[in-house]
């Protein structure tokens, strides 16, 4: 009777045991599960299941991404969601974002990818993942011509107008403190305001002062670069691995085969002006 009692005794723990392990893996798998869902919305297996990428640009930054005369969605980074579409083999949904909604476009899984022009820098890889980058970019400074800035120190004290969440405001904020800016949410309400004179400079992404000031004959880019020379690439959300390997693997396929050369060629070549070259621009392997 006590042999039987104490093999009992065993067998019960070993049952008890059993059933803890499987509490305790059904309880990771569950944590596990939950951790990685969001991500999974954006996998390459969802979005092509789904049948459709939802892509961020912005709408207002010619020659990038804009809509126009015809309410036609155009320009460089529109030109490459459209291929990366394509080449997934799902149709595109276009979401229209501000320079500081970008982020949280990602986090809230309103998009999959960003391409809106989207600087890589160290605060940002800390919220997103960046695939490889797609083009070279600095910080400019543009202003009238009837009152040139041509060197930062001319800006000591002085408002200058940048949009919210990029890196021109990041590096007015962090390398020279002197200056005094003056923020907007869109690149629309910026370079309005530098027409109506609120400020005595516009600081943003060098290319694009380039196109704008060639368009704006009354105004030239007097600093073309400002701190070190940065890039741009495609964001998906932290931790969605699937879809950064994938997006990784196109840049280097479309880089290989010469499309951001014709690219370039067609969206933006036409805009800037003579002293700006495809090697300034994009990037060559």
């Amino acid at each position: 009777m006590k042999k039987f009692s104490l093999k009992k005794l065993i067998a019960t723990g070993a049952v008890l045991a059993a059933a803890a392990l499987t509490l305790t893996a059904c309880g990771s798998s569950k944590s596990s599960s939950s951790s990685s869902s969001s991500n999974n919305q954006s996998s390459v297996a969802t979005i092509k299941k789904r049948g459709t990428i939802k892509v961020a640009v912005f709408g207002d930054l010619k020659p990038y991404g804009w809509v126009n005369k015809d309410g036609k969605r155009v320009g460089y980074d529109v030109t490459l969601a459209r291929r990366v579409a394509k080449d997934l083999g799902v149709k595109i949904k276009f979401v229209q974002v501000n320079a500081d909604s970008r982020v949280d476009a990602l986090s809230s899984n309103k998009v999959d990818l960003v391409l809106a022009n989207f600087t890589v820098t160290p605060d940002r890889k800390k919220v997103v993942d960046f695939a490889n980058p797609y083009m070279k970019v600095s910080v400019g400074v543009v202003s009238p011509k009837s009152n040139l800035i041509t060197n930062v120190s001319q800006l000591k004290g002085k408002q200058v107008i940048v949009t919210k969440g990029t890196t021109a405001e990041t590096y007015f904020t962090q390398e020279q403190k002197s200056v005094n800016l003056l923020k907007f949410d869109s690149k629309t309400q910026q370079f309005n305001a530098l027409k109506n004179k609120r400020g005595v400079a516009l600081a943003d992404d060098n290319t694009y002062l380039y196109a704008w000031a060639k368009s704006h004959p009354d105004y030239k880019v007097g600093i073309k670069q400002l701190g070190e020379r940065s890039y741009i690439a495609p964001a998906v959300k932290k931790g969605n691995k699937s879809l950064l390997k994938w997006t990784n693997k196109e840049i280097n396929k479309l880089t290989k085969q010469g499309f951001f050369e014709k690219s370039y060629n067609h969206d933006l070549k036409p805009y800037f002006s003579s002293d700006v070259k495809s090697s300034d621009v994009i990037i060559n392997k």
